[in-house]
């Protein structure tokens, strides 16, 4: 194993980031302009450019199918463009594969191991292809793999599986991490300990590619996501501004003995439409005072309210809206 150069530090935060402005972005590190690929006469991608700037979360989002993981192998570099330019921290990734290369992480889609590899095994392995390596054993411990050190490679979990990849993608403390679906087939504990190692990568300053069909794990992850659909781009922006531009629609949700408010709730500044069933009153409108305008006017009719829940889009509306049809797995 070649000399261990520093540990990886990785912290773990879970507090929500706003989305950095235009005008904070900083530094392209990737930049991808009319991309296209073909498999026969197939058009898997399709005109795609995007950019992905240092220190941020840029996911690829959309179905399965939609060309998200070829992209993302055209830009790392393991598939050949058919037509388009694409550079990876100011470098060609088909010219320039073998200086790329030590200096990005990958994670694939459908990465596998021998079956009988120990963990540590693996990690030793990757380390030997870099000329600069961190510290395994710490990268292994910040991971939560200290445990499976000596774990073979079919006797771990979906998630830890995914975190020994994370390691492997780790190990030569790359500047820009490629993540390809992390999370599919995971369950709900595991995915969201993977989503908390996601942004102690990024917390170090690492710029992070990921392709997901969730858009929960979009929402939760990116500060900004291009959605793809059919090999084209339809929409890019941060998730909460994609949200706010195409589906401004939100909805409060409450019950109450109180019979026959619904003329009042109508009057409601923003309010669109009232649904009433049984003792249960949804109100349906637009704009960023419309839930304290409910607020307000149940305060003051001094309702006596057993339930109240505000019901807010997602990207999964978004997409809908964009597409005309729910996201597919």
């Amino acid at each position: 194993m070649p000399p261990l150069e520093h540990p990886l530090a990785l912290t773990v935060d879970t507090s929500p980031r706003p989305p950095p402005s235009t005008g904070a972005l900083g530094r392209r590190v990737i930049e991808v302009a009319h991309l296209r690929k073909l498999y026969g006469p197939t058009v898997a991608v399709d005109d795609v450019s995007f950019e992905v700037f240092e220190g941020e979360i840029f996911g690829l989002i959309g179905p399965n199918g939609a060309g998200k993981t070829t992209t993302m192998e055209c830009v790392e570099g393991v598939r050949k463009a058919d037509a388009g330019r694409t550079t990876v921290l100011g470098l060609d990734p088909a010219r320039d594969a073998n200086a790329l290369q030590e200096r990005i992480g990958v994670q694939l889609q459908q990465a596998q191991l021998q079956k009988r590899i120990r963990v540590w095994e693996a990690v030793d392995l990757w380390a030997s292809l870099y000329p600069r390596t961190v510290d395994g054993r710490a990268l292994l411990e910040q991971l939560g793999m200290t445990e499976k050190r000596n774990a073979s490679f079919m006797s771990l979990s979906g998630g830890q599986k995914q975190r020994l990849f994370i390691a492997l993608a780790l190990i030569n403390d790359p500047e820009v991490v490629f993540l390809d679906e992390l999370t599919t087939g995971l369950d709900p504990q595991a995915r969201h300990a993977i989503w908390d190692l996601v942004n102690g990568i990024r917390s170090r300053g690492k710029t992070v590619f990921l392709t997901t069909h969730l858009m929960e794990e979009a929402e939760r992850l990116c500060d900004r996501v291009a959605i793809i659909e059919h090999g084209r781009l339809i929409e890019m922006g941060a998730p909460a501004d994609l949200v706010r531009q195409h589906c401004p629609e939100r909805a409060v949700v409450f019950s109450s003995d109180r019979e026959g408010l619904a003329a009042e709730l109508e009057r409601i500044a923003g309010a669109e439409s009232v649904r009433v069933a049984g003792a249960t009153y949804t109100v349906q409108g637009r704009g960023d005072d419309f839930v304290t305008a409910v607020i307000r006017f149940i305060a003051a009719h001094a309702l006596t309210v057993r339930d109240f829940r505000t019901v807010f889009p997602t990207l999964e509306d978004v997409f809908l809206k964009l597409t005309g049809h729910v996201i597919r797995d």
